[in-house]
């Protein structure tokens, strides 16, 4: 696999840093060397919010992102600050129900999917979006194992919630293998 990056992006609210935490976590119990960070603006909720995870095989000497090889958006200003950091063969992962317009770009794989909708029509919750999308990017990419994941998941969501957010997942591996488009 050697050194995969990652940025998730979005606005504060939409669970972008539990999502990266989340994942971190599930490259550790798969064996990886990881490490995470996230920034996010003065506003509790609204403002940009980011959260990376590099993912390797060997030591990581840089723990930052600089040109991701998957990058996750879930709104549009998000996807338009960050699109052009995304390196030419990478993957972006987006919120269709989030994101009306994909900025130009060559060489990269485009996947949509309404995590969103799925969280609100079909789980009853919207804030369950992040989990939709994390499902999704597993799916995809096959960074982490799925085992690694549905037990991150159980470990870093609220207790009582463990089963709502594996549906969740669930629903993001079976989303990620719609509405493929390569640009």
């Amino acid at each position: 696999m050697g050194r995969s990056e990652v940025r998730l992006t979005g606005f504060g609210g939409q669970g972008i840093v539990l999502a990266g935490v989340i994942l971190a976590r599930a490259a550790m119990h798969d064996g990886k060397e990881v490490t995470q960070t996230q920034s996010f603006g003065p506003e509790a909720r609204g403002g940009a919010c980011q959260s990376e995870v590099v993912v390797s095989d060997e030591p990581i000497h840089y723990p930052f992102v600089n040109e991701p090889d998957i990058l996750v958006a879930m709104s549009q200003e998000a996807l338009d600050k960050h699109i052009n950091s995304l390196k030419t063969g990478g993957r972006l992962i987006l919120d269709s129900d989030m994101i009306s317009r994909i900025p130009e770009k060559s060489g990269i794989k485009v996947n949509k999917v309404a995590a969103t909708g799925i969280a609100t029509e079909k789980l009853g919750r919207g804030i369950l979006a992040n989990i939709v999308v994390l499902g999704a990017v597993r799916s995809l990419t096959r960074i982490v194992s799925k085992e690694a994941l549905e037990r991150a998941v159980k470990e870093s969501v609220p207790k009582g919630t463990e089963e709502i957010n594996l549906k969740a997942l669930e629903e993001g591996f079976l989303q990620a293998r719609e509405n493929v488009l390569e640009k």
